[in-house]
């Protein structure tokens, strides 16, 4: 009977991690929407993106890379009251904006905090995954049983 409460008891545990890992991927996904709807009303406003840090990318979009606090001086309050700084794991947003202000991206580096240096892209089925937005849709997004 022990072991048997005992085998449920850890079952759970596994479940109840999991839960909370899905809910920090959905809490996170859900602020880069918020930000996504931010930078693109700022866009309309401005016909630009607002730069992603002094020095903007010279040519095409590479990978989120810049924190974005950077930007947040050109959102706040006027199309956010708070931009989300963290993901769900406490780690940083990275932003990056081409250099014609035309294109925008969005990075969570994931559980791991490390991002990735080669991306999958389309759906991802792990928590250290990057999830990537890119002028407000995600080309990098976790989906079906994560790990």
């Amino acid at each position: 009977m022990v072991a048997i409460i005992g085998i449920i008891v850890a079952i759970s545990i596994i479940n109840i991690f999991n839960a909370i890992e899905r809910a920090k991927q959905r809490r996170t996904m859900a602020d880069l929407r918020s930000l996504s709807t931010a930078l693109e009303t700022y866009g309309a406003d401005h016909n630009r993106f607002p730069p992603s840090s002094a020095f903007t990318l010279p040519s095409g979009l590479a990978l989120p890379n810049v924190n974005i606090a950077f930007a947040s001086n050109y959102l706040v309050p006027t199309y956010i009251k708070e931009v989300p700084r963290i993901d769900g794991w406490r780690n940083p947003l990275l932003y990056s904006v081409t250099a014609d202000g035309n294109d925008y991206g969005i990075r969570s580096c994931g559980k791991d905090g490390l991002p990735e240096e080669a991306p999958s892209y389309g759906p991802t089925t792990e928590f250290n995954a990057d999830v990537i937005l890119v002028d407000g849709v995600f080309v990098q997004y976790p989906e079906g049983v994560q790990q």
